[in-house]
């Protein structure tokens, strides 16, 4: 896949707690992202945040520890993004998504086979 130089960064702010058919909220779109064939996706857990309801979420508060911010990060072009926002629409039912302009300098990939090593239990 090539990604032309003017790319789109779609963002989903989310709790790493949020659940979706029994499974980690934040799979569900890694693995939508990648059914739809967009050029990547990208899983960031924050260490310290806070969304719309203003409660402070972080790893040094034990009691919230559990939930921390995650942060899903996908990039391709913004005909392709858009194949996906349904979906993140139907299932993100707390917390903000983004899209903003991006330069993309490089996307490459080895032309070595790498056997799929995600469980797909």
């Amino acid at each position: 896949m090539n990604l032309p130089e003017a790319g789109m960064l779609l963002r989903v702010f989310i709790g790493e707690s949020d659940i979706y058919k029994g499974k980690a909220l934040y799979e569900h779109i890694v693995l939508k992202a990648r059914e739809l064939n967009l050029a990547g996706a990208t899983v960031i857990r924050g260490i310290m945040g806070f969304g719309a309801d203003s409660r402070v979420h972080s790893a040094k508060l034990l009691q919230l520890s559990e939930d921390l911010p995650v942060i899903i990060e996908i990039v391709d072009v913004e005909e392709k993004l858009n194949t996906i926002i349904p979906f993140l629409d139907s299932v993100v039912t707390e917390g903000l998504i983004t899209l903003e302009r991006v330069r993309v300098i490089k996307y490459r990939h080895s032309d070595i086979k790498k056997e799929d090593s995600y469980d797909k239990n």
